[in-house]
């Protein structure tokens, strides 16, 4: 529960008439809606969770919300990422969220911090917030984020989205647990997909960040029982909430008895991300690449050329380079599909690649220990339609 100082708030008539319906609550009343005019929260992006989250904040009246963002619009982003429009593509995320959040409520002060969270400047830009929402959508600015929020005091509205499921949870807030109580340790890089690689229901996020707004509209108040120690989880496809209970780990790192972490630290290096780099450069070192100017003057040159593409099905029944062969990753990894490639090569030239370059990476990979030599396509599928063919769409 905060405690905003309330005594020098006023509302306008404007105000008073906009916020009607929470007035006439008596869990929020006059008293409430001046806490939350009183209130600041930071969203740490304006993606999938921040769009919904940020315009449901914003229309309750916080008084002050900080967006954290250095991101442009993609058109991609418009499936889930409600807050941005067609208009807006190519454009900063930050001015297109601020434009839409402006126009839901002018009332609000609308903080703008046009960088990437780091290190050097979490401590300084969570400081002045009351909450801090969390809606990124990688492991090194999570456990950032968590980390600057324990050090702070900060509580930590947690969301994330995956395909069909979504999680939330209130971390480090009344002495309850943290991130970090729940995940000690990030997973090894590259382990889990990212949204662009595994993909997302589109109105997902708008369920985990309404979610979130709650939460933080909740601890404003002082009202209800938050999602402290616990953890939510929702199924989209089978329409299922279930919860799990947390716990504060005294042994946690940062939040326990005895915490060791008692700085930021270099998150990056925490998840492993230089090491998988530096893994994953070498490798590709080992393994020609082709560019698609290249391959397309090869592909008119010769027919004896086989062009492999590794991504799942679903993505290569929506595009697709003509005359490649689909040879899922997957059925690589596992064997059978380096007969396959063995059996379609024959002695021809091969080509493979993915929807950017690092899947088929992968597979020449696996292909060169079985003794089957090829080129990979650099920048994948996404550079032969910029540089060969714009009317395939990049998935």
């Amino acid at each position: 529960m905060l405690n905003p100082d309330t005594t020098t708030i006023q509302l306008s008539k404007e105000e008073l008439e906009r916020y009607s319906r929470h007035l006439i609550l008596p869990e929020v009343g006059l008293e409430g809606q001046k806490k939350l005019k009183a209130a600041s929260v930071l969203c740490i992006g304006t993606g999938g969770l921040g769009a919904p989250l940020t315009m449901y904040l914003a229309a309750a009246g916080v008084g002050r919300i900080g967006l954290v963002d250095f991101d442009v619009v993609d058109v991609s982003n418009l499936q889930r990422q409600v807050i941005h429009g067609t208009s807006w593509i190519g454009k900063p995320k930050l001015d297109s969220a601020a434009n839409r959040l402006a126009e839901i409520n002018p009332n609000v002060q609308l903080d703008l911090h046009p960088v990437r969270l780091s290190s050097e400047n979490a401590l300084d830009i969570l400081r002045d917030y009351d909450i801090v929402i969390d809606g990124t959508d990688n492991f090194p600015t999570r456990y950032l984020v968590n980390d600057a929020c324990v050090l702070l005091g900060k509580p930590n509205v947690y969301g994330s989205i995956f395909r069909f499921e979504g999680q939330a949870s209130v971390f480090h807030y009344q002495d309850g647990p943290c991130y970090r109580c729940l995940y000690p340790e990030p997973p090894p890089p590259g382990l889990v997909p990212s949204c662009a690689e595994g993909g997302v229901l589109g109105i997902l996020p708008g369920i985990i960040g309404v979610i979130q707004a709650t939460e933080a509209v909740k601890i404003i108040l002082g009202e209800g029982t938050t999602l402290k120690n616990r953890l939510m989880l929702y199924d989209a496809l089978n329409m299922k909430f279930r919860e799990l209970k947390l716990r504060k780990n005294p042994e946690c790192p940062v939040c326990g008895d005895h915490p060791t972490v008692t700085e930021l630290i270099d998150y990056e290096e925490f998840c492993g991300i230089p090491q998988a780099k530096a893994a994953e450069e070498a490798a590709q070192s080992m393994i020609p690449e082709i560019t698609a100017t290249q391959l397309k003057r090869l592909l008119d040159q010769s027919s004896d050329v086989v062009v492999i593409d590794v991504r799942n099905p679903d993505e290569y029944a929506i595009a697709r380079i003509p005359g490649t062969t689909l040879v899922p990753l997957p059925e690589i990894e596992q064997g059978a599909g380096v007969e396959k490639v063995r059996e379609l090569v024959n002695g021809s030239e091969l080509v493979v690649h993915c929807r950017s370059g690092m899947r088929s990476s992968k597979a020449l990979s696996i292909l060169q220990a079985a003794g089957i030599k090829g080129s990979n396509l650099k920048g994948g599928i996404h550079a032969w339609s910029d540089e060969v063919d714009p009317s395939v769409p990049k998935v």
